[in-house]
């Protein structure tokens, strides 16, 4: 089997902090600013979200087909690594340049704000095409928008679709379908997301609370990553990933842990890592009962509650369909920074532990990376789709 090994080149990220300048610097100083109240998501209650605010830039001429918020902010977060793509087109061949997106949301609100119209005027507008809300539209908009030609597609996986792009995109370059990729993944706000998890009584009252006997559920954030991956060596490097499907239930998670704890351990075994060996986890942590409890027990299974944990959903919002991306690129700019003991992301939350939950080692401001050269991302979706991955400075 072919273990070419894949590094991390570069990295792109929109998140309710801004660019990926304003990302690393907000994330890492656990900056409680970035969320804000929305009255216009979900009828009749107020809701705390993460949302990216100021101008996104317009979609390139001739793909107003795709002119979708979600697609817009995919291409604010390419438009960063712009460069190295076009270097490594120029040097392997557009059509050797793979795109894999994850999302869950497309261009739902778009498509929500064209049916309103519908049934108030009569017509659609002008502006609207279904292609801006097809979930395969990310990944084919991103790809046109970089001049790419080869295999371009999306990971519809609920919240692990784009922690499975690198999975899906690894497989393309060691098959020799690819050379590279961009792998990456974008989800927005919309009212059907928000209505759905209101509906299931699952959203905050608040910011969320990860890991204390007073959570109450998840806040909704959006965001988008584009990261370059490729065999050439870069600042990080994908060490080891490991998946599993529960299929326990379609919304909740298999409360033993047991499909997470598996993806968690075959993550390590492809890294050849023992668990000692990992200096800091980022938690998938979304402030669900269920959801803390299950990850709670499987990383204190393998790990004990001495390593350094966090969840970032407090400061951005869970960004759904883009959050295992995202949450990779928040330890790509971890371990891409200069120093040897890095800033970790910090753990916010009320202090105040669930006695019922392992006692986790949860980060708090100023702690840094001091164990080992590699950090953890979990990512859980509905219907017991996970994905683990294990990132580190090359050896």
């Amino acid at each position: 089997m072919n273990r070419t090994r894949i590094f991390l080149n570069a990295c792109g990220l929109v998140t309710p902090f801004g660019d990926t300048a304003a990302t690393a610097a907000g994330l890492f100083a656990g900056r409680e600013d970035a969320l804000c109240w929305r009255d216009d998501l979900l009828k009749g209650r107020r809701v705390l979200v993460g949302a990216v605010t100021g101008e996104l830039p317009a979609v390139p001429e001739g793909l107003a087909a795709y002119g979708s918020r979600n697609n817009r902010l995919m291409l604010a977060a390419l438009l960063d690594i712009g460069a190295e793509v076009a270097q490594a087109a120029a040097r392997w061949g557009a059509d050797r340049v793979a795109v894999v997106m994850g999302s869950s949301t497309s261009g739902i609100a778009e498509g929500e704000a064209a049916l309103a119209r519908l049934r108030g005027a009569g017509c659609w507008p002008e502006s609207y095409d279904y292609r801006q809300q097809e979930l395969g539209s990310l990944g084919e908009f991103a790809a046109r928008a970089l001049g790419l030609t080869g295999p371009a597609y999306t990971i519809g996986a609920a919240c692990a679709s784009s922690a499975k792009a690198f999975a899906a995109a690894r497989r393309l370059i060691r098959a020799g379908l690819a050379d590279a990729a961009v792998v990456g993944g974008a989800d927005t706000l919309c009212r059907t997301t928000l209505g759905g998890f209101g509906a299931l009584q699952a959203l905050s009252m608040g910011r969320c609370n990860p890991f204390s006997r007073n959570r109450d559920g998840i806040t909704i954030g959006e965001g988008a990553v584009a990261i370059l991956i490729s065999g050439e060596p870069g600042p990080v490097e994908l060490l080891g990933l490991g998946e599993t499907s529960d299929a326990y239930h379609p919304t909740a998670p298999d409360p033993s842990g047991n499909g997470a704890r598996t993806a968690i351990l075959a993550a390590l075994t492809e890294a050849g890592l023992a668990p000692s060996q990992i200096g800091y986890i980022n938690l998938h942590g979304t402030a669900t009962t269920l959801n803390d409890a299950m990850e709670s027990r499987a990383v204190a299974g393998v790990f004990g509650t001495g390593v350094p944990c966090s969840s970032t959903k407090p400061l951005t919002g869970h960004m759904l369909g883009a959050t295992g991306g995202c949450e990779a690129g928040f330890l790509w700019l971890m371990l891409a920074r200069p120093e040897a003991c890095p800033p970790l992301p910090p753990h916010l939350w009320d202090g105040e532990a669930d006695p019922d939950l392992p006692a986790l080692h949860l980060a708090d401001r100023g702690e840094l990376l001091a164990r080992g050269r590699a950090v953890l991302t979990n990512t859980f979706g509905f219907a017991g789709s996970n994905a683990a991955l294990v990132l580190g400075r090359p050896a």
